[in-house]
């Protein structure tokens, strides 16, 4: 077994777990704001099974699309829990902005 084939398995574990708790971390919460918090986890361990797909294949085709596809996930994850926690806000308030004299509920920990 090369070191290539344990990073790639390294790799792939990492990002399968974080993917499998991801997922049980949804599954267990109950607001969807912090549901969010785990979604945008997510991307991060979708981009390591994308590296490994990478180390396995080298630079390829294949590998120079799993790096794409892998910058992509991690770009666009958070613009999309952003978009998404504005979205559950404005459906839950009717607009984003907090208007004026309104009270906003805070954790205290």
């Amino acid at each position: 077994m090369t070191v290539r084939h344990v990073a790639e398995y390294v790799l792939l574990v990492l990002g399968v777990g974080i993917l499998a708790l991801s997922a049980i971390g949804v599954l267990a919460m109950h607001s969807v704001y912090d549901r969010l918090h785990y979604v945008s986890t997510g991307s991060f361990g979708a981009a390591l099974v994308c590296v490994a797909v990478t180390v396995r294949e080298s630079f390829s085709l294949i590998g120079n699309k799993t790096l794409l596809i892998a910058f992509f996930l991690l770009i666009s994850g958070p613009v999309l829990t952003h978009a998404t926690a504005r979205a559950a806000r404005v459906r839950e308030r009717g607009q984003w902005k907090v208007r004026e004299g309104e009270r906003v509920e805070t954790l205290q920990r």
